[in-house]
């Protein structure tokens, strides 16, 4: 796992071993959602928390795989540059609706915290636009994404 990370990371394909296009796509959409999250100066508890279910729950990773991969982009001093072969991977892997459930994963860590920040709101405009999503679904998206997270009034 360690080493796949650290592949990832250090912008090598991951070693053969072990390694499937879901363990990409987990580490692509990782990728983008730890880069949102950090757009307003760190990564929280709130929003750690939502990215980790996120990779539990859409990509099967255990809670203390997705935390060290959390922390392994965290602690990359390139991760942003890895958000466009982020989007590049799920773009060219991820059908229409899939594209628009990572844009609903990305509407709620940049709300986790219960604040869009301009730099969030940017970053998750900019990434509709790389992932081919429309700008309709993306609204769609947040809308599901606020109802989610309880936040559906107060925006």
């Amino acid at each position: 796992m360690f080493d796949r990370i650290k592949a990832f990371l250090d912008g090598r394909d991951a070693p053969d071993e072990g390694v499937n296009n879901d363990d990409a796509l987990a580490d692509a959409a990782a990728a983008v959602l730890v880069e949102a999250a950090l757009l307003d100066g760190n990564v929280d508890d709130a929003e750690r928390q939502i990215i980790v279910d996120i990779l539990h729950d859409r990509f099967e990773l255990a809670a203390e795989d997705a935390d060290a991969l959390i922390t392994g982009i965290v602690e990359d001093p390139h991760h942003a540059n890895r958000v466009y072969a982020a989007t590049k991977t799920i773009r060219d892997s991820f059908s229409e609706e899939q594209r628009i459930e990572i844009m609903e994963m990305l509407w709620r860590v940049a709300y986790a915290d219960g604040t869009l920040h301009d730099y969030e709101a940017n970053l998750v405009r900019r990434t509709a636009g790389l992932l081919y999503v429309p700008d309709q679904e993306s609204g769609r998206a947040r809308k599901r994404a606020l109802k989610r997270l309880g936040l559906e009034d107060s925006v």
